[in-house]
């Protein structure tokens, strides 16, 4: 599964995209939790009011996951993928909303937390995060048993056209 991942603010288009029907055949607000709100619009403004106790610009973490083509992939896998990523990153039990999207047919996932410790009020670090995602995008690909991507390849499988800075 490829997994695009960012720290953001600016909620509100961030709303906008999730809800846009337009350029999806379907959307489904599949879960949110530990915010008070119960619509996707309205948890996105409680997790910026959160924000600004803080001095914390990119409140949320905004998580892509994208299955290959050829998969069709069950929301359960989805779901376990979600909380092995909420492992690695130090996201357990913050506020989340996770989002459906189907568009000709394929469906992809899209999860949102809120960075803001509400115990604390500070953001949760997200240090090293693409490195992890890496990890464990490999680690779905070899589970799952879905052709990996030439660019995720490690070691004598990779192609020799990669080079590192240095060899470069």
């Amino acid at each position: 599964m490829i997994l695009y991942a960012s720290q953001r603010g600016r909620s509100a288009e961030l709303a906008l995209h999730l809800l846009n029907g337009d350029e999806n055949d379907h959307v489904t607000v599949h879960d949110i939790r530990g915010f008070v709100s119960e619509g996707l619009a309205e948890a996105l403004r409680e997790a910026y009011a959160m924000s600004r106790g803080t001095r914390c610009k990119q409140f949320l973490f905004s998580l892509s996951l994208n299955p290959p083509e050829y998969a069709d992939v069950p929301i359960e896998e989805f779901e376990a993928a979600i909380e092995e990523i909420e492992k690695r990153l130090a996201l357990v039990g913050q506020p989340r909303i996770i989002v459906f999207h189907e568009k000709n047919g394929r469906r992809h996932c899209h999860c949102i937390w809120s960075r803001i410790d509400a115990d604390k009020l500070v953001a949760v670090r997200m240090s090293h995060f693409k490195r992890k995602l890496m990890d464990v995008s490999r680690l779905l690909f070899v589970k799952y048993g879905w052709k990996m991507p030439k660019g995720m390849e490690k070691g004598q499988a990779r192609s020799r056209l990669h080079l590192t800075r240095e060899e470069y």
